[in-house]
């Protein structure tokens, strides 16, 4: 082709091609929607879904296939997608596994949007759902119909904080032969491996382990991203088409940001545990709180069941986290936990304790690093009753990065001034 002398036409089609052979510390960002191929041939024979070649930007770039196979590291599987939220992975999921007269099983301490997403598009599209008790695994297993084809799972209850016996679930699904899925954000790859929940290499686990990578692996409050990871190649496919399907997609940077977190996750991960057990274990001495949920507090709901999964990293988390765990400290827990106000106290006490803290801030999401406090209307969530909640105001905090003892003299002077002794 001859040169066009146009200096537009020069400087989109310029000749320059930088030199092989760079390397940094963090992958390059590669942004598109088209991708070039060099002939017609590379067009037709090119393949995307085994991360072979490149099609178009929607399919995958060289940063977010480095970033699905880190997270494939983190969490122990083999395959993943990347999905624009966590709820995206919870709805692509649902939407790739189930159809018309097929049921999905939730826990009654899930995330909420979860429920609502069976209530409502599931609904709709002719897919039923039945709410199980997370911590009675018979219970489980007498919800399962010939009609089940999906279990979620979710270690613990986003809220309450229940941790279940997972190796007991799992089981019962397998029995079944129920697909079971798991809302593994909590555990972010590090507390405990959701394919290999025996430690044993591989012989129990999830078929599918689900994360907002919004909150431990972005790290900033500032990314909005998910990941859907398996194990098993057909499971992956069914998965692969629903979100092809979907057009779903991340952008480069956000992609970026999560990779340039993902060296410190361990880090931040036990640094959000230490401080949350420090003010667990102080604020259950106060005489406002019945009821400190923390599954790695003795005599919290699912405590048992968190200390036998999680009592020393396991499986993909095991480099990570093997300078961390001691054994006095055998576990990894997160840094969510909620509390139990008195139920003395009147519901706009309990709002007014929230106003009233100055390093927490109410807002939605978590592990960032700016504290977080919701108050939460417990009653309103759940379907059945919750014998192992003590009556009274939920409020639920994400302890960010903040000096522990900052968050401490926050937490008291907003009850010195909202909450008093009764």
């Amino acid at each position: 082709m001859q040169d066009s002398q146009d200096l537009t036409t020069r400087l989109i089609h310029h000749p320059y091609t930088p030199p092989p052979g760079f390397a940094a510390p963090q992958p390059g960002v590669f942004k598109a929607s088209t991708v070039i191929f060099p002939n017609v041939a590379a067009l037709r024979s090119r393949e995307w879904k085994d991360k072979s070649g490149y099609t178009y930007g929607l399919h995958g770039t060289p940063t977010t296939f480095t970033l699905e196979e880190r997270l494939c590291t983190l969490e122990g599987g083999l395959h993943c997608l990347l999905v624009p939220s966590g709820l995206a992975a919870i709805s692509t999921v649902g939407l790739a596994l189930l159809q018309p007269g097929d049921e999905v099983l939730i826990p009654d301490n899930a995330y909420g949007p979860n429920k609502e997403f069976a209530r409502g598009e599931l609904a709709r599209l002719g897919v039923g759902h039945r709410l199980y008790d997370p911590l009675d695994a018979a219970d489980l297993a007498a919800q399962i119909t010939p009609a089940t084809r999906l279990a979620w799972l979710e270690a613990p209850g986003s809220v309450s904080m229940e941790f279940p016996d997972l190796p007991a679930l799992v089981r019962i699904c397998r029995a079944h032969g129920v697909c079971c899925a798991l809302d593994n954000t909590w555990g972010a790859g590090l507390a405990f491996a959701p394919f290999d929940l025996l430690r044993d290499g591989g012989s129990l686990g999830a078929d599918i382990s689900i994360h907002a990578l919004t909150k431990y692996p972005s790290g900033g409050g500032d990314v909005l991203m998910g990941s859907i990871v398996t194990r098993d190649a057909a499971l992956h496919q069914r998965l692969q088409r629903t979100h092809m399907h979907l057009g779903l997609g991340v952008g480069a940077n956000d992609a970026e940001a999560v990779l340039r977190a993902l060296p410190s996750l361990a880090l931040r991960y036990r640094a959000h545990d230490v401080a949350a057990r420090t003010l667990a274990r102080w604020l259950a001495q106060q005489s406002q709180v019945v009821q400190v949920l923390h599954p790695a507090l003795p005599g919290a709901p699912g405590h048992e069941h968190w200390r036998a999964l999680c009592a020393g990293a396991s499986g993909a988390a095991q480099d990570a986290t093997k300078e961390v765990a001691t054994s006095a400290d055998p576990g990894l827990a997160a840094g969510l936990f909620s509390i139990i106000f008195d139920a003395r106290y009147r519901a706009e006490q309990v709002d007014a304790f929230c106003d009233a803290l100055r390093l927490f801030k109410i807002g939605y999401s978590w592990g960032g690093p700016i504290s977080l406090v919701v108050p939460y209307e417990l009653a309103a969530m759940r379907s059945r009753p919750a014998p192992q909640l003590r009556t009274g105001h939920l409020v639920r905090f994400s302890v960010g990065l903040e000096a522990v003892a900052d968050l401490q003299r926050d937490l008291q002077q907003a009850l010195t001034q909202a909450l008093p002794p009764l």
